[in-house]
């Protein structure tokens, strides 16, 4: 993908190669899929343009914003398979828009701002669940904890670290909404995005809520964990960008009814997916500490249908898996609480469950109206998401 910037718009042009979106088999499928090379670095072009075209504004407010605004900066270009703009662009495409032709660009930006929003949600997430790394990296609080340390600077160091990440997610969330304004879309199209992307954020903040209330109400059922699923994870990491996608290039009903469904159903696979590897992930592959999700007490499907058994079957396993959760486990403890869920069957209902999801997601995509190579593609993004290994 060439890059230019457009005469002192501050605007990024692109003129999009067939790297981004052709052929990336004999099948004809496009190469946009879950992490695929050439899509990551479309998308990170867009957002590295878009913090270059705010550093005059960074400028002016002085060297700690500066610092705030770089951090934010790393923290978006550090990594990621980039899989929500990735679902809003095969969204256009399946929904007939022309990845050679003059819309390519903007509706390139305007994907590529999930992943500021997918910041804010990760920023804020790891303050909550008082997360130290990230990618191997240390957290955002953390980091602005350990510079008011070394620079000696008075009050609490892990409240200005806190208080710091607060606002740098607040800006990553503001930001993305400057990116989509700016990302060159046609007013027509604004005006389609615009109600879908508010429902988004909405869905993702009172996800997120959900998830804070029921851990603290101690609510241990399946259908919470699941809603919790549905609202802070699926809406918007599958649904709302194929949404979004398809509201760019103002698909039919009917079509927009299929990519719903199909992203609902492998949302919820991804995030079932993700609470097994964040129990029994590989700290070398997953960038997090093994066993992450039980000292945070996460009430996720699999604990809560673990403990659902557990009171019917075997009541010191129960009482284990309540005292565990939330505390700070050993790599011994981690194992036994292992055991048992795997003993307790929770971990094959989970596999089950995102067995019968996917193959649910995907019969609602191939009976729809999409382009049959995004179908394709779909097919291979949702294979990925929910069988990855990170």
């Amino acid at each position: 993908m060439e890059v230019a910037l457009s005469a002192g718009s501050g605007t990024p042009t692109r003129t999009p190669s067939a790297a981004l979106h052709g052929p990336a088999d004999p099948t004809g499928a496009p190469s946009a899929t879950l992490g695929s090379a050439a899509f990551v670095t479309a998308t990170e072009s867009a957002l590295d343009e878009f913090f270059a075209s705010r550093r005059d504004t960074v400028a002016q407010l002085g060297p700690i914003f500066v610092d705030a605004a770089e951090a934010l900066r790393q923290f978006v270009l550090r990594g990621g398979k980039r899989t929500r703009p990735a679902f809003a662009w095969i969204g256009w495409l399946g929904a007939g828009g022309d990845a050679d032709g003059p819309e390519a660009a903007a509706v390139t930006n305007a994907c590529a701002a999930l992943e500021l929003v997918q910041a804010c949600a990760l920023i804020h997430d790891d303050i909550i669940d008082a997360s130290r790394t990230r990618r191997r990296f240390p957290t955002v609080h953390v980091d602005f904890e350990q510079r008011h340390r070394e620079r000696g600077w008075a009050g609490e160091a892990d409240r200005f670290g806190t208080s710091v990440a607060i606002l740098i997610g607040d800006l990553a969330l503001a930001w993305a909404d400057d990116m989509v304004h700016a990302s060159g879309l046609d007013p027509a199209a604004i005006t389609r995005f615009a109600p879908v992307w508010a429902l988004m954020r909405t869905e993702v903040l009172g996800g997120q809520l959900l998830d804070i209330n029921g851990h603290a109400g101690g609510d241990e059922s399946v259908d919470a964990a699941l809603r919790i699923n549905r609202y802070k994870t699926a809406a918007y990491t599958v649904e709302r960008p194929l949404h979004l996608g398809a509201a760019i290039a103002d698909a039919d009903p009917a079509l927009i009814a299929a990519y719903r469904e199909f992203g609902t159903d492998i949302g919820i696979a991804f995030q079932l997916r993700d609470d097994l590897l964040g129990v029994f992930g590989d700290p070398e592959v997953t960038g997090k500490p093994s066993g992450d999700d039980l000292r945070e007490g996460k009430r996720t499907v699999l604990l809560a249908e673990a403990l659902q058994r557990a009171d019917a079957t075997d009541p010191l396993s129960a009482k284990l898996l309540r005292t565990s959760l939330g505390t700070d486990l050993g790599a011994e403890e981690v194992e036994r609480v292992r055991a048992v869920l795997t003993d307790l069957g929770a971990v094959d209902d989970v596999e089950r469950r995102i067995a019968d999801l996917t193959d649910r997601g995907l019969a609602a995509i191939e009976t729809s109206s999409a382009t049959s190579s995004a179908k394709k593609t779909l097919r291979a993004m949702a294979l990925a998401a929910t069988r990855r290994t990170a």
